[in-house]
């Protein structure tokens, strides 16, 4: 039996983690001797998000890999509306296959790239309005642990500089970021916590409000540690009063005693609204936790849309098997069942962006991370609007 109450990767990958309809579905068809070869589309018909940062990707071909399956996809990090220009939804993926060799499986399928896709897309629209001012995702001890890498891989690649959990970090191939929590304070006094921290770490960070007024353990730790990097906020509501003016106060006493170099970070409860008036108040960089690692899901529906070649579907879904064009230069998106290049309005050839990542169950494209979020980088500042 499992230690901890959630399905582990057999539990997910042998289907047993499904809803009892696709048991009963999978029952019957056996019964009937029915097993058509169908193609399947992934859409969302309404998204939270106006953009969104499509992520997930790389689950769903781990859970896949061992079927005889082909699978065509956007590639993660594509940054798109869930409609095309004309108003068709977009396939976000596309899975051909024997129906019985997967039809128990899309419920984890599903949940792999809709909570994934909701991170990334948050995070994405907390980069455009930042920046180039990073920001840490922190908020993995606001969800089950089982999904931290999930959660810090999505943020990663909707922007995130750097990511606080340990195992993701070992996972995703990265440093972990993070400054002094509250306890060693609590531990040590704050001098020496300061002291130890500035010792001992590249990335000088003091956490300043676990006892004192925020100006004065400011001004406090500028005087005793004039070289570090930042300070660090994480004042509690209860006593944040307007914390855009208590920022700029901290920031006007520490720019008349000469300490311009030290930069002020903040975190705890930051979501994104509250992004433009913190930079303006002189913030230079965040970390922002639960906010991201709750983000709404993206509510993507995984139908049929034609069954042994011929195109069928259910009501209010588009029926066929679409390419989705995107235009090189203005980013027009048109989704068409035929495959040749349609020509966008400002003129120029638009390219299909539905890659095949695995044929009859073998895969044949693969991004590495820093690929995927290289692409999510470059979307993000050419396409995302807020």
């Amino acid at each position: 039996m499992n230690k901890f109450v959630m399905a582990n990767d057999s539990d997910i990958i042998s289907g047993v983690v499904t809803d009892v309809y696709f048991e009963k579905t999978k029952k019957y068809l056996e019964l009937m001797h029915s097993n058509p070869f169908v193609s399947m589309e992934i859409t969302t018909q309404s998204s939270t998000y106006e953009y969104i940062d499509f992520t997930g990707l790389n689950d769903v071909i781990s859970l896949l890999k061992s079927h005889n399956l082909s699978v065509y996809a956007l590639p993660e990090g594509t940054v798109i509306k869930p409609r095309d220009v004309n108003g068709v939804p977009v396939p976000f993926i596309r899975i051909q296959g024997k129906y019985l060799d997967f039809a128990e499986l899309e419920t984890p399928l599903l949940g792999f790239i809709c909570q994934a896709s909701g991170v990334s897309s948050y995070s994405a629209l907390i980069k455009k309005s930042l920046g180039d001012i990073p920001f840490i995702s922190f908020g993995i001890r606001r969800m089950h642990p089982a999904i931290s890498a999930m959660i810090d891989r999505s943020s990663y690649i909707g922007g995130a500089s750097g990511v606080s959990g340990v195992f993701s970090s070992r996972i995703l191939g990265i440093k972990p970021s993070g400054t002094m929590p509250h306890a060693l304070s609590l531990i040590l006094g704050d001098h020496e916590a300061w002291k130890v921290q500035y010792e001992n770490s590249d990335f000088r960070v003091f956490l300043i409000d676990t006892y004192m007024d925020e100006k004065f353990a400011a001004m406090k730790a500028a005087e005793e540690f004039p070289d570090i990097d930042y300070i660090r906020l994480d004042t509690p509501s209860s006593r944040r009063g307007n914390f855009p003016n208590l920022i700029r106060e901290i920031r006007w006493e520490l720019d008349i005693r000469n300490h311009q170099n030290i930069k002020i970070m903040v975190s705890g409860g930051i979501k994104l609204e509250d992004i433009p008036e913190l930079v303006n108040a002189g913030v230079k960089s965040f970390g922002i936790g639960t906010s991201i690692s709750s983000a709404k899901p993206v509510d993507f529906g995984m139908d049929i849309v034609n069954i042994d070649g011929r195109d069928i579907t259910k009501r209010g879904k588009f029926s066929g098997i679409k390419n989705v064009f995107r235009c090189p230069e203005c980013h027009t998106v048109i989704v068409q069942v035929s495959s040749e290049k349609p020509s966008c309005s400002c003129g120029h050839k638009m390219d299909n962006i539905m890659k095949n990542y695995m044929d009859k169950g073998k895969i044949i494209f693969d991004d590495s991370l820093e690929m995927i979020r290289a692409r999510s980088l470059n979307e993000i500042d050419s396409i995302l609007e807020l």
